[in-house]
């Protein structure tokens, strides 16, 4: 014999006591979501400019010829070298006024592009040693003396942890020898022993 029971499910009230400690929530954790966002566009531009720093480094190796790594206002034929820019070639030759790209057809000489809207826009950047980085054969920088340093900051967010105690922006550099060799670094470590320890 079958006996009536009666169903529960949740109530009106319930659903929306629910739904009201779901909206607290995402209230206080979207602060700490855009901040986590911009770090990570900082992180995106500082390794996309690295892996184009590897790769004129690798190529001009490969090679056997000199290979320039230039940081560019746009990619266009109207380009000209910009340290402040986010848009770089690899190229064999001088690519000032040489950067279109056109779909199907590469300008010569150009190896690799890359256009600073291409999951970056807020970050800005900044050379120390000019715009344009040339690799010999043994992958040695030959035009620039002494150590380079790129910085990334995203001023959107705010300022840099390591420039202002309330900063909340984690800005990047890299940093390249007059060996050639590139990496990325934190510029709030001031720890010796720390890998991630900026050497300037």
């Amino acid at each position: 014999m079958l006996t009536g029971g009666r169903e529960r499910g949740v109530t009106l009230i319930e659903l929306a006591i629910g739904l009201a400690i779901l909206a607290i929530l995402v209230t206080l954790a979207l602060p700490n979501f855009a901040i986590f966002l911009q770090n990570t566009q900082i992180r995106n531009a500082a390794e996309t400019t690295l892996a184009g720093l590897t790769l004129a480094r690798a190529e001009a190796v490969r090679r056997n010829a000199s290979v320039r790594f230039q940081l560019v206002n746009e990619l266009s034929n109207a380009c000209e070298p910009n340290a402040s820019s986010l848009n770089w070639v690899v190229s064999l030759t001088d690519a000032t006024g040489l950067c279109a790209t056109d779909p199907g057809v590469e300008p010569p000489g150009i190896i690799q592009t890359k256009a600073a809207a291409e999951g970056s826009r807020n970050v800005t950047v900044s050379a120390d040693a000019g715009a344009v980085f040339v690799f010999n054969a043994l992958g040695r920088l030959t035009n620039v003396a002494g150590t380079v340093r790129i910085d990334f900051r995203n001023p959107t967010g705010g300022a840099c942890e390591h420039e202002d105690a309330g900063g909340t922006m984690r800005c990047l550099r890299i940093e390249v020898s007059s060996s050639g060799a590139a990496r990325i670094c934190d510029p709030r470590v001031s720890a010796p022993a720390d890998p991630r320890l900026c050497a300037s």
